[in-house]
C-alpha cells in the first residue's frame, strides 16, 4: 500500500514538473516558430508549427546589420567581464575567508549591502564617471564598471570557508605565498563555485542591454542585444528577423550552461554549507 502511494506521488510530481516545463518552454518554442515564418504568416495559424520553414530568415537577419561586429563586441566584453569577476572575486573572497584583519566582517557586510542597491540607483553616477573619464563608446565603458561583483565575492567566500584551513598552514610551511595558496590550492578545490560564478557572469554580460544602451552611441560598438533593437522600426517591427536574431543570440548562453551544468549545480548546492 505504501509502495503504491509512493508511486502515485511520483506520477503526480512528474505531471506537475511536466506542466511547468511546458509553460517555461512554450515562449522559446514560439520564438523559434516565428523565426521560421514569412512575415505575412507571423500571426496566422498554425502558431507553433510553420507550414513552410523559411530558413533564409536567419541569413537575411544576419545580413540586415553588421551582426559579425556586434557578436565580436559582445564576445570581447563578455570574456573580459567573466575573467575579471572570477579573478577579483576570488582574491577578495580569499581575503574575507582566510585572512584576519581589523574590520574584516564589517567590510564584508558592507559588500553584501551593495547587493541590495538596485542598478537604477547607481546608473547615473556610473555614467557620469565614465563620461568624465572619456570612455563613452569604448570597451572600457562596457567592461571596467562590471569587473567586480559583490555577488561573486559572496559566492566564492562562502565556498572558501568550507575548505579546511589546515591546507593553508601546510602550504605556508612549505614556503607557499598567500597568492600561491589561492591559485594552487583554493581555486582548484573550488572549481564548482568558480564555474557557477563564471556561468552567472557570462549570462549577465552576454544578455545585458541597459548599460550598453547608456554608454554606447556608435553603431560599430553596439553589442548583440543592441543590434537586435535595429529590427524594431518607427513604423513596425520585422518580427521574423527579430526572432531569428534572438535565437542566434540565445544559442551561446544555452551552450555555456549545458557544458557547465554539472559544476554549476554542484557549486550552487555546496555553497553556503558553512557560514
Amino acid at each position: 500500500m505504501v509502495k503504491k502511494r509512493f508511486h502515485n506521488n511520483r506520477i503526480f510530481l512528474y505531471a506537475v514538473l511536466l506542466f511547468f516545463s511546458v509553460i517555461i518552454i512554450l515562449p522559446y518554442l514560439w520564438i523559434l516558430t516565428m523565426s521560421l515564418k514569412p512575415v505575412r504568416a507571423i500571426f496566422s495559424p498554425p502558431y507553433l508549427i510553420p507550414v513552410n520553414f523559411h530558413w533564409k530568415n536567419y541569413l537575411e537577419a544576419w545580413n540586415a546589420a553588421p551582426f559579425a561586429r556586434f557578436y565580436f563586441n559582445t564576445t570581447v566584453m563578455t570574456v573580459f567581464i567573466v575573467a575579471g569577476q572570477v579573478i577579483f572575486s576570488a582574491m577578495a573572497a580569499y581575503a574575507f575567508a582566510r585572512l584576519k584583519f581589523p574590520g574584516r566582517d564589517i567590510l564584508f557586510f558592507i559588500f553584501l549591502g551593495t547587493m541590495m542597491v538596485p542598478f537604477q540607483a547607481i546608473m547615473i553616477p556610473s555614467y557620469l564617471i565614465v563620461l568624465r573619464l572619456g570612455w563613452i563608446d569604448t570597451y572600457y565603458a562596457l567592461i571596467v564598471p562590471r569587473l567586480v561583483s559583490a555577488f561573486g565575492i559572496f559566492l566564492l567566500r562562502q565556498y572558501f570557508i568550507t575548505i579546511p584551513y589546515e591546507l593553508d598552514q601546510a602550504a605556508s610551511i612549505d614556503g607557499c605565498t598567500k597568492l600561491g595558496i589561492l591559485w594552487q590550492i583554493i581555486i582548484p578545490l573550488s572549481m564548482p563555485a568558480v564555474s557557477a560564478l563564471a556561468i552567472f557572469s557570462f549570462l549577465f554580460a552576454w544578455n545585458d542591454f541597459l548599460w550598453p544602451l547608456i554608454v554606447i552611441n556608435k553603431p560599430s560598438m553596439r553589442t548583440i542585444q543592441l543590434g537586435l533593437a535595429m529590427f524594431q522600426g518607427k513604423y513596425g517591427t520585422r518580427w521574423n528577423y527579430l526572432m531569428a536574431g534572438t535565437v542566434t543570440a540565445t544559442v551561446p548562453s544555452i551552450v555555456v550552461f549545458l557544458l557547465g551544468q554539472k559544476r554549476f549545480i554542484e557549486g550552487i548546492t555546496l555553497t553556503g554549507l558553512k557560514g
